[in-house]
């Protein structure tokens, strides 16, 4: 699949995909839709730190996967939290689990050791998508948001990148000509 990462060029395709998560379902708990502006500013905003990969056919953006930070305080800077949003005319063709196996090792040449999925419930196919990855279930948090009228769930998954062991220093920035190298997975 032709995976790269993403720039500020695809956030029009990038907002389309992720719209109907955030009007129509319960994937995300944004009440409005961001707009391409807000999504090239996020695209921007985390390509300082972190991957944000696109799976692009040729034609048409397919779906996108990036990681963020967990938490601000220092001990967690090892962690990261990962995200994949398909376009619905991609579902069940392998698009999500080829950004995640592209994703997976830039975050461990990061110096990354865990990443973290938070998971909206039910979402079967979300979950089946990570655990398929290699993710286990940590926890729930129940009730914590409200969207749709009703209270909802958010299930965690943890995936270990690396062995533990201490690390050699901080996560280096990403850099994008890391996508596709042939040391990278």
């Amino acid at each position: 699949m032709p995976i790269r990462a993403a720039t500020t060029a695809d956030a029009a395709a990038v907002a389309a995909i992720y719209a109907p998560h955030v009007t129509h379902g319960n994937a995300s708990f944004e009440l409005e839709a961001p707009s391409t502006e807000v999504m090239a500013e996020r695209i921007q905003g985390t390509l300082r730190t972190h991957p944000w990969l696109v799976d692009d056919d040729g034609q048409q953006v397919r779906g996108y996967a990036y990681a963020s930070g967990h938490r601000t305080r220092a001990a967690y800077q090892w962690s990261c939290e990962v995200s994949v949003y398909v376009a619905a005319a991609a579902h069940r063709q392998g698009v999500g689990r080829g950004l995640y196996e592209a994703l997976f090792p830039l975050l461990v040449r990061q110096g990354f050791f865990s990443a973290y999925a938070g998971i909206t419930l039910p979402n079967p196919g979300s979950v089946a998508l990570h655990e398929a990855m290699g993710f286990t279930p940590i926890g729930v948090f129940e009730n914590i948001g409200f969207k749709g009228g009703t209270w909802r769930d958010v299930g965690w998954w943890q995936l270990a990148l690396q062995p533990r062991r201490p690390p050699d220093g901080p996560p280096l920035p990403f850099d994008p000509a890391w996508v596709g190298a042939p040391d990278v997975g």
